[in-house]
């Protein structure tokens, strides 16, 4: 009888296949029964009628290495421009209009370290904030075009003298306004520099009123490669589509990397192209390094936020990409044929055009795939057989490999394993695949994929509860010292000429403008250091004012807000002055008072501030010398340590020691 069956089945469905058999530990004859049995969606895979649109890549803002892992074909870095960008500040290649120096940051060490990896790798660049020069007392970049155009061309020309990179792509003004005329400006600027081969993308943010403006505008039209859009929710506009302009999403995802996120990311990898033609998907962010408790903590694609211990995760996202990215390369070519499957989900196919096809294939379910943004309207997914039939030139192919991701239940879960190859040698071209909610498939004639491997990371740490830093390093690898997370403003290494006895290496704040903000950044500037839940804590600082009269600096405890909200930041703040007074406040803007008084400082001359809390109480010294106590702080009750100047202002800080418990 089950020889009659699969004969059976043979005869009317070619060889019907299913890559589930193993992983769910049925036998395969029941399976090919209830194929039989059960309701099937049939889908052509055919390049006879051509091909449509040229796949350009799966990425991330700051990318991985061919074949292991995320493999990914995309980095987007922002450039940094001294302003807050949702977790931090980046500081600027020039801080001032005769400032240059392409060693500040972190991001062309992360785009050479890319390279190293995946030579071919896409890299693009984009300002979130600029410097306050640029705006000329405005909070505005396009005050005077050239200039910003000059700007943005600097940083292009100094990734290549200094790093030898070469930028392919760059962008406009991270979600938010764009300027016409700009953009005319910088692609002839760029041209005049011989940099023909950067293409610009815009306008990342919405698909309109960029979309449009083009249509309106020859020339605009002319000089935009890419039209970028950001949280697209899988879908894209008429006018876009009338441009003939290649269409990414060119940041997307923002979740939590857990199955919810996967999940997110494997359905919009999929449903970007099959519903919107998008070529490229962006994510944000490539990895989770900053404090959790910022914004959105554990949004990237991996984790790695203990630098003092080392500890990273390889989350789920990164086996989901891995399903898309070790498989095609940009120049691929999306077939005409994808679309959603009968029963949820859907089916994406692509060819180098040179034989090989790979077929990946999601169910997502609403309930485990909703991307932090936009809403997600709601769908069904259940339990369905798909067949595919191979046509054109494709239906000569004999072989598939097979790799299979289950998110949910641990019990069930697997993540980027192979199984074994569906053989299509008397199939005529068919195989069918049975199919649960929450899977991902991909089968394709490529034989180069691979999980890799790794050694197990160092194991997680919490903070150190006693940590100092006297910032003595002759030259420093980056800019930044460890650990400090900038919210407003920069603080960098500092050698102090001046001062050739203990101060001469130290930590500045470098900014004495406003830089033109993305953010609502505080109008005082902080770096945030430790333990969110570090409650009772003595911190220790030597601090140098460097502005007369006028000038301020501090030193805080339980500090518990960052990134867009550092304006709003409680904590308890331990202020010096210039002008020969103190104050205690309760947040950042110094609304809530504790206390205040005269204190003998002035500029220009090192002091020491110490900063106790314990339980309700807190209290401050200067110099060794205790100048308020046994002030009563009920809120908040725990948070970071931090540093900071009272506005814009150079300031020194050296030799930072602090000893918490939780």
């Amino acid at each position: 009888m089950a020889e009659r069956l699969i004969q059976a089945s043979w005869q009317r469905r070619a060889k019907a296949m299913t890559a589930a058999a193993g992983l769910a530990g049925q036998a395969a004859v029941p399976l090919l029964l209830c194929a039989l049995l059960a309701p099937s969606g049939a889908y052509v895979l055919d390049d006879s009628e051509g091909l449509g649109r040229e796949f350009d890549g799966i990425g991330a803002v700051s990318g991985g290495g061919p074949n292991f892992g995320a493999s990914l074909h995309i980095l987007k870095v922002e450039i940094g421009g001294d302003g807050q960008t949702t977790d931090g500040t980046e500081p600027s290649h020039m801080h001032y209009a005769l400032d240059e120096n392409y060693f500040r940051g972190y991001e062309w060490w992360l785009m050479k370290e890319a390279k190293k990896r995946n030579p071919n790798i896409t890299l693009i660049g984009l300002p979130w904030s600029f410097p306050g020069w640029l705006g000329k007392g405005f909070n505005w970049p396009y005050v005077n075009l050239q200039l910003t155009a000059y700007y943005i061309v600097t940083w292009i020309v100094g990734s290549k003298h200094y790093h030898d990179l070469d930028i392919d792509y760059i962008g406009i003004w991270n979600e938010r306004a764009f300027d016409i005329n700009y953009i005319k400006v910088l692609r002839r600027m760029l041209n005049h520099q011989g940099l023909q081969h950067v293409k610009i993308i815009a306008s990342d943010n919405l698909w309109e009123p960029i979309s449009a403006s083009m249509l309106l505008d020859p020339e605009l039209l002319k000089v935009i490669d890419v039209i970028g859009a950001h949280y697209p929710g899988t879908l894209t506009v008429k006018d876009a589509r009338l441009t003939k302009k290649k269409l990414w999403s060119s940041e997307d995802f923002s979740t939590v990397n857990g199955d919810m996120g996967a999940g997110c990311w494997g359905r919009i990898l999929n449903q970007n192209y099959v519903n919107g033609y998008m070529t490229s998907t962006i994510a944000w962010n490539l990895v989770a390094s900053y404090y959790q408790q910022l914004p959105y903590g554990r949004c990237g694609l991996m984790t790695a936020q203990e630098p003092w211990s080392g500890h990273y995760v390889v989350e789920a996202p990164i086996w989901v990409s891995a399903h898309t990215t070790q498989f095609t390369q940009p120049g691929w070519y999306y077939l005409k044929t994808v679309g959603h499957l009968e029963r949820g989900g859907s089916y994406v196919a692509l060819t180098d055009g040179l034989g090989n096809l790979t077929v990946i294939v999601e169910t997502m379910s609403y309930k485990h795939s909703k991307c932090i943004r936009p809403l997600l309207p709601y769908f069904n997914v259940s339990h369905q057989f798909a067949t595919f039939d191979l046509k054109g030139s494709f239906s000569q192919i004999q072989e598939l490999q097979v790799w299979y991701t289950k998110l949910g239940k641990p019990s069930e879960r697997f993540l980027f394993k192979q199984l074994d190859s569906l053989w299509l040698l008397d199939s005529g071209g068919s195989f069918t695949l049975e199919l649960q909610e929450d899977e991902l498939f991909t089968l394709t004639t490529l034989t180069s994929g691979r999980k890799g491997s790794f050694p197990p990371p160092p194991k997680s740490q919490r903070f150190p509860s006693v940590y100092e830093d006297n910032f003595n390093i002759d030259y420093p690898f980056f800019s930044e010292a460890p650990n400090f997370a900038d919210q407003t403003g920069v603080f960098e290494y500092y050698v102090n000429m001046e001062d050739p006895g203990d101060h001469r290496f130290t930590l500045r704040q470098v900014l004495n403008q406003r830089p033109i903000t993305w953010a609502a950044d505080a109008f005082n500037t902080i770096s945030v250091i430790g333990d969110y839940s570090w409650s009772n804590l003595t911190i220790k600082c030597d601090v140098y004012i460097e502005t007369p009269e006028k000038g301020g600096v501090f030193i805080a405890g339980r500090v518990n807000k960052g990134g867009i909200l550092i304006r709003s930041a409680r904590g308890i703040f331990f202020w010096i002055f210039a002008n020969g007074t103190y104050r205690v406040t309760g947040d950042l803007a110094g609304w809530i008072i504790y206390s205040l008084g005269h204190a003998d400082v002035t500029a220009k001359k090192w002091y020491t501030l110490t900063l106790t809390l314990n339980g309700r109480f807190s209290s401050g010294k200067l110099n060794g010398k205790t100048l308020w106590k046994n002030i009563s702080v009920n809120f908040p009750e725990n948070g970071w340590a931090a540093i900071g100047t009272h506005s814009f202002e150079f300031a020194q800080f050296d030799n930072f020691h602090v000893e918490a418990s939780h």
